[in-house]
């Protein structure tokens, strides 16, 4: 698979600072350096995962700005470019399942817990139409989250977690 192949699949996302990166500037656009103090990570590394993840199309330049006498590019996340969880290569949906569970534990370790939550775990049979209404619904969360999402520590904001994974199994 070559390089560019592999970049717009999922193994791009595949890394725990990248799933950061995207859930960061969903809500704001970010220079490199700005996002790398949000998220206590160097500018150097966050620049780099930055790079990866416009060159896979999953963030856009939003605007460029002058800082202390150079040009600085801001990054903003437009969600629902995501490459798909159904291509053929296996090896790269389990990378991208163990970075997604890594990163809800990692989220975990900061719930709030008596704040409101709602969770969900179900392998179970469906209907063709009731399958595609549960998809269309997840679509509609992940819009909804996405559309609402504020820049960190906005006044009258709460950090929410939210990993939603829905995918059809093999008859087994």
């Amino acid at each position: 698979m070559s390089e560019k192949a592999e970049l717009v699949g999922l193994r791009v996302l595949a890394h725990p600072l990248r799933l950061r990166i995207l859930s960061l500037l969903t809500g704001t656009a970010m220079s490199a350096a700005e996002a790398a103090r949000e998220l206590g990570e160097t500018q150097a590394n966050v620049s780099y995962h930055l790079r990866r993840l416009h060159e896979a199309g999953l963030l856009v330049i939003a605007e460029e700005v002058r800082i202390q006498g150079g040009l600085a590019k801001r990054y903003r996340h437009v969600p629902g470019g995501s490459p798909p969880w159904d291509h053929d290569d296996p090896d790269a949906e389990q990378l991208f399942a163990a970075t997604l569970a890594d990163e809800l534990r990692r989220r975990t370790e900061s719930r709030v817990p008596s704040g409101r939550s709602a969770i969900t775990d179900a392998e179970v049979w469906l209907t063709p139409a009731d399958w595609d209404r549960a998809v269309e619904v997840a679509h509609q969360l992940g819009e909804i989250l996405h559309a609402a999402a504020r820049p960190p520590r906005s006044p009258g904001t709460r950090r929410v977690s939210a990993t939603v994974a829905l995918f059809e199994m093999t008859r087994s």
